[in-house]
């Protein structure tokens, strides 16, 4: 793991945080887009060299709309950027992590993720990112 990558915080609208967020970081996401398969909508902000993602549910079923409906608002996960998904999610597999995914999956910001439970990370959803080379 080279460095997080983001902060992903789970929200109810993103239209009302993404007014909130702009006024706390002084500038207007600069990303938005949708990841159908996992039910999300997402925005992007920068703030230094930090990322911050705002994910809000589009369907009832969506991980972000069970996590919103048990726990509110707030930080949903911490993911960090990674050289090569599929070698550190046979890493972390071998130290007795539990990988939610078998193969990485296509996410949001042209990024390669998979998911550890927050069972054997000490409550903490964790994602690892890798970018897509085009």
């Amino acid at each position: 793991m080279r460095k997080i990558e983001h902060i992903g915080i789970a929200v109810k609208s993103l239209e009302i945080s993404n007014e909130v967020f702009a006024k706390l970081f002084g500038a207007p996401a600069y990303k938005m887009e949708e990841v159908a398969s996992e039910g999300v909508k997402t925005s992007f902000f920068r703030n230094g060299p930090n990322k911050i993602e705002l994910l809000e549910a589009t369907n009832p079923d969506s991980p972000i709309a069970k996590f919103l409906e048990k726990k509110g608002e707030g930080i949903h996960h911490i993911a960090f950027d990674v050289a090569d998904i599929v070698s550190e999610m046979a890493r972390l597999k071998a130290e007795g992590f539990t990988v939610l995914n078998e193969i990485p999956k296509k996410g949001a910001d042209n990024k390669l993720v998979a998911f550890l439970h927050p069972k054997t990370t000490n409550g903490v959803l964790i994602e690892l990112c890798q970018e897509i080379e085009n």
